[in-house]
């Protein structure tokens, strides 16, 4: 499981985040919800190590040495001259693999298989469309069979298809794996309907628990001015009914 205590982030004279506080069991799908500039990233930033924060955040063994990260944005020219399958073995090379030999040729394309995009291995990046360049962004998170997989945004640049086809390969990899999910999304119907626990973030935490706990009218209210289009997620609708 992962357990944050107090978790803060001050950059300069900015508070980015405050008082961050939960615990996820390991099993757990975490939506992370929130409005821009609202601290998000930061927080998933934090538990991969990559910014300095106050308080603590634990994780048991097992899951903080096996971590899966999709990043919303991806650094690779997609104009580089590369194939899917390179990119998704640079997860485990560490480094651009100019050559792959038949074992790590097996692994990437196992990871490919998993994420419903093994036909994608040998396409340039360059003529992905953007649901299948996140796959490969997925199978290269998840080659290494982490128990926590960490998502920012899987959906952008995705359409409503693509989107709802990734929810389902997460979910069953979670299955499977027996893994934790953590996914920062704008979508509230995802939140409210697949995550087990939601957290509410606005700089310091408005909200955490089950969905119909922490999507309240009040939370949202907080975090974003209004309730919008929320009406119908909070009453177990569609949210844009």
């Amino acid at each position: 499981m992962i357990s944050i205590h107090d978790l803060s982030v001050q950059v300069g004279d900015k508070l980015i985040l405050k008082a961050v506080d939960f615990s996820l069991p390991s099993n757990g799908f975490m939506a992370v919800l929130g409005p821009n500039g609202g601290g998000k990233s930061t927080l998933i930033r934090c538990i991969l190590k990559l910014q300095e924060y106050s308080g603590s955040i634990e994780l048991d063994s097992e899951h903080s040495s096996r971590i899966g990260y999709v990043p919303q944005i991806k650094t690779l020219d997609r104009s580089f001259p590369a194939r899917a399958d390179e990119l998704v073995a640079t997860a485990l090379k560490r480094k651009w693999p100019w050559s792959m030999n038949s074992e790590c040729k097996e692994i990437v394309d196992d990871a490919l298989d998993k994420v419903g995009a093994g036909h994608l291995g040998h396409q340039q990046i360059r003529n992905l469309s953007g649901g299948e360049l996140q796959r490969v962004y997925l199978a290269r998170a998840v080659i290494g069979n982490p128990k926590l997989l960490i998502l920012d945004e899987p959906s952008a640049g995705v359409d409503q298809a693509g989107a709802a086809d990734l929810l389902e390969i997460v979910e069953n990899y979670r299955r499977s794996a027996g893994a934790m999910v953590i996914m920062i999304t704008h979508d509230w119907e995802v939140a409210f309907h697949h995550a087990t626990h939601v957290l509410v973030l606005k700089t310091h935490q408005v909200a955490f628990g089950k969905a119909d706990e922490a999507l309240t009218e009040k939370a949202i209210r907080e975090a974003f001015g209004h309730v919008g289009h929320s009406h119908g997620v909070l009453s177990g609708g569609h949210p844009d009914g």
